[in-house]
């Protein structure tokens, strides 16, 4: 028997497991700790908590440290394509030569989505959120794409992936020109995956669009480095719905849902949107510094910290050059990476930040650099889904082939009431004028605690 820890209860002592992942992280096994104890675990946020082993993502937050499948992010960010990491993280592996110039083609093949399709985008009110068309849109491709018959389980799979690889590119162009309006302009099987789409997003009739390899990379560098982050909220969305044994098109869609959130693909948009207020106050950085740092003041200094690195984002540093590159190329000055680049200066010398560990994050540059390709504010949430849906793909596909899968169904520690007797109407009412007792213990104000709708 390996390692074990050893808890006391009630004078008892347990033996629980520990597992040792390939880099030395360790783990407590509590799977049968409730049948062994009458115990749970209470864990708010699941910091603490291990869902499952896997064998795609590994961060170190401490070292600022990020691998797919072994490879730093930086390697896969110099040297590969976005395609080719896609079908390194679904796959667990490069893929040969051959191999991806298949997959590809494939990726071509289904680049189309169905033309009903467009009826459906234009039955939602032109404001909108682009995140929650693609949410709902995503869930309509399985009407338009049911089961394969015929088909093995596993290329079942394989044509499902790269067709939910290839559409949601296309339908995130659609949902932009149909906004605007505009004809929807289709894929070419001539261009590369990142070409097709801007290709997609900006050409007309009146200023055909000229592509640029430069741009080209740049947003190949950005799908990579947002690829796949391990066990986040949206990847976890992705695998606790999977679990149901759902298909990928409902998992995916859950875990956009998810992504649209403002503490999780929201930020960057966010920090645009602060580096703008920032721009509109003077351009001052310091008295936004110390408005973050007041405890009593709402304020909040976008991109900066993350829940799992306690150093410098890895991915921070790719981006921030490759804003460099592209605004050097478009021979163009952003006064919000002027004043980003302020900002990091000083909140890096400030004893504050560096206690509190509140460290760039990929979410501080990547939105300056969408802003230099074109992206529109409300699309940036939307290239962040883009990116992420190899990753949720890979994490999917782990998950409903683990031998140990079971369906996720979180335990609680309740704290209502104990056992009431129910109450008839008359009695409720009580005397005229006077209100009957809350019959639900005491919390916040609902306006406290909810996200707004």
């Amino acid at each position: 028997m390996g390692e074990v820890a050893k808890l006391i209860l009630e004078g008892k002592t347990y033996e629980l497991p520990v597992v040792v992942g390939s880099e030395g992280e360790k783990a407590i096994d509590i799977s049968a700790l409730r049948a062994k104890t009458g115990y749970i675990t209470l864990d708010p946020g699941f910091a603490n908590t291990g869902s499952c082993q896997s064998a795609i993502t590994f961060m170190d937050g401490e070292k600022g440290i990020l691998r797919h499948r072994g490879i730093p992010v930086q390697e896969l960010a110099a040297k590969s394509s976005f395609v080719e990491t896609a079908f390194l993280l679904i796959n667990g592996r490069l893929p040969r030569r051959e191999e991806l110039k298949r997959f590809s083609q494939l990726l071509n093949e289904h680049s189309l989505v169905h033309e009903d399709l467009h009826s459906f985008y234009r039955l939602f009110p032109r404001e909108s959120h682009p995140m929650l068309i693609l949410a709902s849109m995503v869930t309509a491709l399985r009407a338009f794409y049911p089961r394969l018959v015929g088909l093995s389980q596993s290329e079942e799979i394989n044509i499902t992936v790269t067709r939910l690889l290839s559409k949601l590119r296309t339908m995130a162009a659609m949902s932009y020109k149909l906004s605007l309006g505009h004809r929807v302009i289709y894929p070419r099987p001539d261009l590369s995956y990142c070409a097709n789409f801007l290709n997609m997003m900006f050409d007309n009739p009146v200023r055909p669009y000229q592509l640029d390899d430069e741009l080209v990379k740049a947003l190949d560098v950005f799908w990579i480095l947002h690829a796949d982050h391990e066990q986040n909220c949206s990847t976890a969305a992705v695998r606790v719905v999977g679990s149901a044994r759902v298909n990928l098109y409902a998992a995916v869609s859950a875990g956009i849902a998810a992504l649209w959130g403002p503490l999780h693909g929201g930020a960057n948009q966010q920090v645009i949107e602060m580096l703008e207020q920032i721009q509109a106050g003077g351009g001052e950085v310091r008295p936004f510094i110390a408005r973050a740092k007041d405890k009593n003041d709402e304020f909040r200094l976008m991109g900066f910290g993350h829940r799992v690195y306690r150093t410098y984002d890895p991915r921070a540093q790719i981006m921030q050059d490759m804003c460099h590159r592209v605004l050097d190329k478009l021979q163009r000055q952003d006064p919000l990476l002027d004043i980003a680049k302020r900002l990091e200066e000083e909140a890096l010398k400030d004893s504050y930040f560096q206690d509190h560990n509140l460290y760039p994050n990929v979410d501080f540059y990547s939105g300056i650099l969408l802003r230099a390709l074109g992206i529109p504010n409300n699309m940036f949430t939307v290239m962040f889904a883009i990116g992420r849906l190899p990753g949720w793909i890979a994490q999917w596909k782990e998950s409903a082939q683990d031998p140990e899968w079971r369906i996720s169904r979180p335990r609680q520690v309740y704290v209502g009431q104990t056992e009431t007797r129910y109450v008839p109407m008359e009695a409720r009412d009580g005397k005229e004028g006077e209100a009957a007792e809350p019959q639900q213990r005491p919390s916040e104000p609902y306006s406290a605690v909810l996200p707004r709708p």
